[in-house]
Order: C-alpha cells, then sequence, then structure tokens
C-alpha cells in the first residue's frame, strides 16, 4: 500500500473536524446550537448559553471552525503538536490534556469576553498542547524559547487581528500547562491500557 493513515485519536480527531466543518456548510443554521457564548438571544427569540445551563458549547464550540483557513492552520497544529502527544501520553491522557485545555479556554472565553460574544476554534486545545510542550521541553532540559517566541508572535496576532478569541487561547495555553505538570509528577504506569 502506497498511503496508509495510522488509526490514531489525532487521526480521528482531524476527520471528525473535517466532517463537521462539512456538515455545516449543508446545516448552517445548526452551528448556533453549539457555539461557545455565556448569554444571548438566538433565531428562536429565546435566551441561550453556558450561563443558561448549555454547558456542552463548552465542548462543541471546539469543534466548529470561522471558514476554511481556521480549520485548517487548527488541523495542521492538531496534527503536528497532537501525534507525538498522543505517542508520549497515551490516549486517555491525550483525551484528557487535550479536553481540559478546551473548556479551560472555553471557560476564559466566557469569563473574559462579553457575555453574547460568540466563540469556536479547536484553539484552547491547541494552545494547551502548546501549553504541555513548554512543561515537557523544560522538563528535558530542552530549549523552549522557539516556543515561547511561537506562543508570543501567536498572541500579538490573536490580539491584533479582530474576532481572534485570545482570551480562549490563554485559557487553553494554562491548561495544558498545568495537566501536564500533573502528568510530570504523575507517570504513567507500565503495561497500563491507555
Amino acid at each position: 500500500m502506497i498511503f496508509r493513515v495510522n488509526n490514531t485519536l489525532t487521526n480521528q480527531l482531524l476527520l471528525i473536524l473535517v466532517a463537521i466543518y462539512l456538515a455545516l456548510q449543508i446545516y448552517p443554521n445548526l452551528e448556533e446550537h453549539l457555539f461557545l457564548f455565556n448569554r444571548a438571544i438566538l433565531s428562536d427569540g429565546q435566551i441561550h448559553g453556558v450561563a443558561e445551563g448549555e454547558w456542552w458549547r463548552l465542548i462543541t464550540a471546539g469543534f466548529l471552525h470561522a471558514g476554511l483557513m481556521h480549520l485548517l492552520f487548527n488541523c495542521l497544529a492538531l496534527y503536528t503538536l497532537g501525534t507525538p502527544f498522543e505517542a508520549l501520553y497515551g490516549r486517555t491522557r491525550y483525551v484528557i490534556l487535550l479536553l481540559i485545555s478546551l473548556v479551560a479556554g472555553s471557560y476564559a472565553s466566557i469569563t473574559f469576553n462579553a457575555e453574547n460574544q460568540v466563540s469556536v476554534g479547536a484553539s484552547g486545545a491547541i494552545f494547551g498542547l502548546f501549553g504541555a510542550l513548554l512543561v515537557v521541553g523544560r522538563s528535558l532540559g530542552a530549549e523552549t524559547r522557539p516556543t515561547l517566541t511561537l506562543l508570543a508572535i501567536n498572541t500579538v496576532i490573536a490580539i491584533a487581528v479582530p474576532n481572534i478569541d485570545w482570551r480562549a487561547h490563554l485559557g487553553g495555553l494554562a491548561g495544558g500547562v498545568v495537566v501536564a505538570t500533573v502528568y510530570k509528577f504523575t507517570p504513567r504506569r507500565r503495561g497500563g491500557a491507555d
């Protein structure tokens, strides 16, 4: 076989992200039931949002993207960073890292943005991977300045360019640092199922 795709969780997530993006091109009205905001009146005239008990928005927003370029950049980052972290941590710890980073980013978004500010994208989870990269790199004595430089550039771009939720980025980064730090002090069990 010339081309072989590994059945990793990272690759499965990439397929899910693309499938959801394509589905929303066909059913765009579905997006308002999934994107992140704290409280707002939607097209049905009702008040919706996380503050109204729609907690799933903290997670579902991570599977939505504001255009093809947003999707492509997040998929590239997820593939580049996620693949080695999945191998390093195993599936279970990798999922926990992604989920906590995503929720931390979403929580930062609804906490520090206007309550009706909409947010979408996997960037909270992606920045969580950057946070984990910093922790792992420092633990191994690796040079972390390139990662810090990339994070600084991304933060400046996110603050300078309208409609990028830099608060979600920083929340995800913090979540990733916390999770990777916990992992550093609680090593994976040998032979444990992941």
